[in-house]
């Protein structure tokens, strides 16, 4: 294994880029396997560790080894040379030019905090030459919220972005910064946060930005603070002359036009309203085919409106992940359209809004499960109000007679307690099965130690018989892009 030829080594390891344990082990088998494990583990450092500290840590004095005599000297006059592991020797690699996701969150933290205001901005000069030269080069440029560095005028950056591919950004972002970044053509990857539409200039240079990309394939707006027609249309318009490349794009507003119908290419698409958000054209994906979608996920969009879209695709869908307020009839139409309109389904997330008993749709959960013969993981979240309950008991029953032997993942959230006794009926049941990956999150967990520890004794019983696989308890919901990986 250790003699391998160096090109195949390259291949299996790219391979491991998300598992840092085993790349951690490749470190320690000979230079080869070392060098080609630092190149992957340097390319982005910021995703490998848990807390910003080890990043502060680390990062800080590996950088401090890369600086000439001259910029060390500089940092020590600063009065931060307590924080800097003294080493007089070179590091073994190059692990600045290995880097090539510059996140300026964490490089903003490798400033001390006890660094005196007066010094901050020579302290910043210092690291951000390190980074930004003629000898560095970046494909992916993460600006946070409230940094306004002019980072195009240091010398290099034309150099160090010149094959920027992806671009993550806040919207308080500086103006001048989105002005030069609209020369460059070569970006794939677009990710704005925040918009709020008192930036009604730098919402232009937005759109400029968009515009000008020559590959663009994964477009994500987050957090829209309120929304604007005209800016809406102009958005929408922009990404047209994309539709053809976009495979990914997620956008937190109301389509104004039938943009999404020129989209034939789109693998994944995600919608999260607002709450006070009304989406008036229940019809409006009537007549829109998206061929190639694979992933659906939504926020506060109505079942009715998804059901349209759903049974205008051709059954590719395999994972769906939605939230809504439930109600009856159109709950039960969008149940429908799912078992009947995809074959291929892997995934699903039903987060429901409940606040009025409703009886479940149990026939349909059933004909769900039943007609899913692919579906590998659930996660059911439910949200009920004061006088609301959620039936848990009916469904976990439905859970253990109808659900497909593909089917074994689940995870389950509730704002209030799952009762004891329906999780045991759950186990109870499921019985000649493959068995359990569970997780239960409940924010009660937290405080209510003694529930938390007799759900876990409970959970560890049927372990013990091979019910349960391996469980975790957690606290709070989460919704993210991972949110359908068991640990």
């Amino acid at each position: 294994m250790s003699s391998f030829n160096r090109d195949v080594l390259v291949l299996i390891l790219e391979e491991l880029k998300s598992d840092k344990n085993s790349l951690f082990s490749c470190l320690l088998v000979n230079r080869t396997w070392c060098l080609i494990a630092v190149r992957i583990l340097w390319r982005n450092p910021w995703q490998y560790f848990t807390t910003i500290n080890s990043k502060i840590i680390m990062l800080f004095n590996v950088l401090f080894l890369h600086l000439s005599k001259e910029s060390r000297d500089i940092l020590k006059g600063q009065g931060i040379d307590n924080h800097i592991t003294e080493s007089h020797e070179c590091p073994l690699f190059d692990y600045i030019n290995f880097i090539k996701y510059l996140d300026f969150f964490f490089i903003r933290c490798m400033i001390p905090r006890k660094t005196k205001k007066t010094k901050i901005s020579i302290v910043k000069s210092e690291i951000f030459k390190l980074f930004i030269n003629n000898n560095t080069k970046f494909i992916h440029l993460s600006i946070p919220q409230n940094f306004y560095n002019q980072i195009h005028l240091i010398p290099g950056a034309e150099h160090c972005f010149s094959e920027l591919e992806s671009f993550h950004c806040n919207m308080d972002i500086s103006q001048n910064i989105l002005e030069w970044l609209v020369r460059c053509k070569s970006i794939k990857k677009v990710i704005i946060e925040n918009m709020f539409f008192n930036y009604s200039v730098k919402c232009l240079e937005i759109i400029k930005l968009i515009e000008a990309q020559e590959s663009l394939n994964d477009v994500k707006f987050i957090n829209l603070s309120e929304s604007y027609e005209s800016f809406d249309k102009s958005l929408e318009k922009s990404l047209i002359k994309h539709a053809t490349t976009i495979q990914y794009l997620r956008f937190d507003w109301t389509p104004i036009t039938k943009f999404l119908l020129h989209f034939v290419n789109l693998s994944c698409l995600e919608i999260f309203l607002p709450g006070y958000s009304v989406w008036k054209d229940l019809n409006y994906f009537e007549n829109i085919s998206l061929p190639n979608l694979k992933i659906l996920r939504t926020s506060r969009v109505r079942p009715i409106i998804l059901t349209n879209l759903i049974e205008n695709i051709k059954g590719n869908l395999t994972e769906i992940s939605v939230l809504y307020d439930y109600h009856g009839d159109d709950s039960k139409m969008f149940i429908q359209a799912i078992y009947r309109k995809c074959p291929n389904l892997r995934y699903l997330r039903l987060s429901l809004l409940l606040f009025r008993n409703i009886e479940l749709l149990i026939s349909e959960y059933e004909s769900l499960l039943s007609n899913s013969r692919y579906l590998n993981g659930l996660i059911i979240d439910i949200y009920t109000g004061y006088n609301t309950e959620f039936k848990w008991n009916e469904f976990f029953m439905i859970l253990a007679k109808s659900s497909p032997i593909s089917l074994f993942k689940f995870k389950f959230s509730s704002n209030k307690l799952i009762q004891l006794k329906d999780i045991k009926l759950f186990f109870d049941n499921w019985e000649n099965r493959n068995s359990i990956i569970l997780e239960i999150s409940n924010k009660d967990y937290n405080v209510n130690i003694k529930a938390k520890q007799q759900l876990e004794d409970l959970i560890k019983k049927y372990k013990v018989k091979g019910i349960v696989d391996r469980y975790s308890i957690g606290f709070n919901t989460v919704y993210h892009e991972n949110e359908f990986e068991w640990n």
